[in-house]
């Protein structure tokens, strides 16, 4: 009896405050934030600076679709994660931030209805909340080819960059001589370009260089951009860091391709034994239970 009591007072407690999570939720969800101040240093810190947001055309004071985007903006801070995906995949036209967010909502909602079709009960739609997470894993996947596109031609730029400077160039002008001589414009040389382009408009060779790294992504990137950055503050020989650093580069790509190489026996055991051996037991013992089920072997 106590017990029975107990549980009921017990539930009544988690349904009360679950009702008050619900209605503070729809509430952060449904009231739209406060004006900002024109007076606001960030804001015209930003405008001074010409930084702008891909989140910047969502009203507060919108529709529905603005505030839930707006929402999960901030409650799970998700803006820089979007924009840095985005920059990490060459900033396409298709998708923008904003899609990839909208993306990201469409599968959490798709998840949660097949959910209660499926189940014919809310209890199991808000675990179709994990898809929104989803969408993450086709952009980093797009991200990842890209990086490989890029480190493709990255130690023939970097044996070419150390020609250039030891012919008597700065390290800056031998990049520009490189692109302009390249006949094909790859994502690597796109890159560049930009950077290239960054110190034409005001940007400091050092931040040039830092944002080269960030819009890659990649480790070998930062490496090199990080040798140039040393090379300036000491004074060192950069063409024997390029050098050193090709061969280096070189090394891990044949130790990388040799290990791919060592693993590629294994991955061919799960093929065979999925499609290989079965098709090859098939044609050895289908003779033999036509003729059993015939009328023996006849010994």
């Amino acid at each position: 009896m106590i017990a029975g009591t107990f549980a009921h007072y017990l539930l009544l407690v988690i349904g009360v405050l679950g009702s008050v999570a619900a209605y503070t939720a729809i509430q952060r969800l449904l009231t739209p934030p406060p004006a900002p101040e024109s007076s606001d240093l960030s804001q015209l810190a930003k405008r001074g600076l010409g930084m702008t947001s891909a989140f910047e055309s969502l009203d507060p004071h919108g529709g529905f679709l603005d505030r839930l985007d707006l929402f999960l903006l901030k409650t799970f801070h998700l803006d820089v994660m979007l924009e840095e995906l985005h920059m990490m995949m060459g900033r396409p036209d298709k998708p923008t931030p904003l899609d990839m967010l909208h993306l990201k909502e469409l599968a959490a909602v798709l998840l949660c209805g097949f959910f209660y079709f499926v189940s014919k009960s809310f209890f199991l739609t808000p675990f179709g909340l994990v898809a929104f997470f989803i969408p993450d894993s086709l952009f980093n996947s797009r991200i990842r080819a890209r990086q490989a596109v890029i480190m493709r031609n990255f130690p023939t730029f970097v044996d070419l960059a150390a020609l250039t400077i030891e012919a008597g160039l700065d390290y800056m002008t031998a990049i520009d001589r490189i692109l302009k001589n390249a006949k094909v414009k790859t994502e690597l040389e796109v890159e560049l370009g930009k950077m290239i382009n960054e110190i034409s408009l005001g940007y400091s060779r050092r931040d040039a260089l830092k944002r080269l790294a960030m819009r890659t992504g990649t480790q070998e990137i930062r490496s090199f951009v990080g040798l140039i950055i040393q090379s300036d503050e000491l004074g060192t020989s950069l063409v024997e860091l390029l050098r050193n650093y090709a061969t280096d580069m070189r090394f891990r790509r044949l130790n990388k391709a040799e290990k791919l190489a060592a693993q590629a026996a294994t991955k061919m055991l799960i093929p065979l034994f999925i499609f290989i051996f079965p098709t090859v037991f098939i044609m050895m013992l289908a003779p033999m239970l036509k003729t059993l089920m015939s009328g023996g072997l006849g010994f």
